[in-house]
């Protein structure tokens, strides 16, 4: 298990902090653990007790669950992002995904008890974790409902613009802004790494996108938006 220890200095950036009040980071700073991940190393498993939540210092996570014998990739979690709040709630003690770091990671962990004393004293954060308990809902739905409508070129698509949106990289123009797998991205768009590693090549061949290694950059994004035009028009 993961090895944690007192709180180092803190930017105060992360999802809690920046929605309560200031004079409560003192006792965010007191009550805080740092964790300090290596690649691959795994941190909340399906299943356990929940301790309480996480918030992303630094590095990059992948939320995932078993679906049938395969991974799934939920969503990503980088720097400020909340991590095992699904965990939190009225009718179950255990966490219902697994948590990963995909690269060096520092994570904040504040234990179940101040969390939970923090949203009672804190309205603005419980409006905002309501407002993303809302969008995380929503974008499961879509990405449910993609499993069924889309092809797996177009799932592959409708994703790459998602990341972008989400992590791209403003001093880097249409870099993706952050390194996956081909195992990690079929994982995410629910297909085999076969058929990632030839729908990618395929997207190389059409100018849509380019390929360095584990980097992605968007090539032509108004090609890669035609693709979802394209198919809700069908």
């Amino acid at each position: 298990m993961k090895q944690k220890k007192k709180a180092e200095s803190c930017d105060h950036s992360c999802f809690m902090c920046r929605y309560v009040i200031k004079d409560w980071h003192r006792q965010i700073d007191l009550s805080k653990e740092t964790v300090k991940l290596k690649k691959g190393q795994q941190f909340i498993s399906a299943g356990e007790a929940v301790r309480g939540v996480y918030f992303v210092e630094s590095g990059l996570v992948k939320v995932h669950r078993r679906w049938g014998e395969k991974e799934m990739i939920v969503r990503f979690a980088k720097k400020g992002d909340i991590v095992g709040h699904r965990g939190v709630t009225s009718s179950s003690s255990v966490y219902p995904i697994s948590a990963t770091a995909l690269e060096a990671t520092n994570l904040c962990f504040v234990d179940l008890d101040f969390f939970l004393s923090t949203l009672r004293v804190s309205p603005e954060l419980s409006y905002h974790l309501m407002l993303f308990y809302a969008d995380e809902l929503q974008l499961s739905e879509q990405k449910m409902c993609n499993l069924v409508q889309l092809s797996v070129k177009d799932r592959l698509v409708w994703s790459l613009l998602l990341l972008y949106k989400l992590f791209g990289d403003a001093s880097a123009d249409g870099y993706l802004g952050l390194n996956l797998s081909r195992k990690d991205i079929a994982a995410y768009i629910g297909t085999t790494y076969e058929t990632t590693y030839r729908m990618l090549n395929e997207l190389v061949e059409e100018g849509g996108i380019k390929l360095d290694g584990k980097r992605i950059f968007i090539e032509n994004i108004d090609l890669l938006h035609q693709y979802i035009v394209d198919e809700n028009a069908r």
